[in-house]
């Protein structure tokens, strides 16, 4: 323990700079991966046979090893920060593709005709209706994502992307214990404080007649305390 203390206080291993690079690619990787998996999921959900079709890539996607990947486009990205980027990116998108069209297709339908029915305007039905319900599943793929992306970022280390997973890196090859657990000890804290702060997101974001009863009927006890809740004209 010492020594792994007194290699991360040691300015010439640049603790803090690698720690800035790893969060930086976990972050942006995620960032990246929810912007395109929300969006994606949200335009396949709209047709049975888009849906079909990304559903299958996804999971063929998630069948590529990332390393595998990475090796694979090295001659078009070359070394460094953004093909590790690009790879974890990839990485990223199913899981939260996946959620967000079973979250959009698994929404009853009554409950849209209801909400038409009772004159809701469309972008009402979107805020007041849809999204609540769909945030909690968006919430676990992003949530699933971004454990995969913070444990696996170690890998782009092999293409020059630098982060923990370099020192991991650097100490199989010399054979230094320290600097193996300078690079997995802080990976795995983050992957856990990631873990367990979407895991509260995910609670936080469901409401509360959401989290106990079957999706079906917990929508329709949803759409019902919110028309309770409506105003009378």
């Amino acid at each position: 323990m010492n020594n792994l203390l007194a290699f991360i206080s040691d300015p010439a291993n640049d603790f803090a700079g690698q720690t800035i690079t790893y969060l930086q690619l976990c972050g942006l990787s995620i960032l990246l991966a929810i912007l395109i998996g929300v969006v994606l999921g949200i335009a396949v959900s709209r047709s049975a046979v888009l849906g079909f079709i990304a559903v299958n890539i996804s999971g063929l996607m998630r069948a590529i090893p990332v390393i595998a990947f990475l090796i694979a486009a090295l001659p078009v990205l070359g070394l460094g920060f953004q093909p590790a980027l690009i790879a974890l990116t990839v990485l990223g998108i199913p899981p939260i593709l996946l959620n967000t069209y079973t979250g959009v297709r698994g929404i009853d339908p009554a409950i849209i005709d209801a909400a038409r029915g009772m004159g809701m305007t469309r972008w009402q039905i979107i805020t007041r209706i849809q999204t609540p319900l769909i945030l909690p599943v968006v919430a676990a793929g992003i949530r699933t994502s971004a454990v995969q992306v913070v444990a696996t970022a170690t890998l782009g280390a092999f293409i020059g992307a630098g982060g923990y997973g370099a020192y991991i890196v650097d100490g199989l090859y010399s054979n230094s214990q320290t600097k193996i657990l300078a690079g997995a000890l802080p990976v795995m804290i983050l992957a856990m404080l990631i873990e367990g702060i979407m895991g509260w997101l995910q609670f936080t974001l469901t409401p509360a007649g959401l989290r106990s009863t079957p999706a079906r009927t917990r929508q329709g006890e949803f759409f019902s305390s919110f028309i309770t809740r409506r105003p009378r004209r």
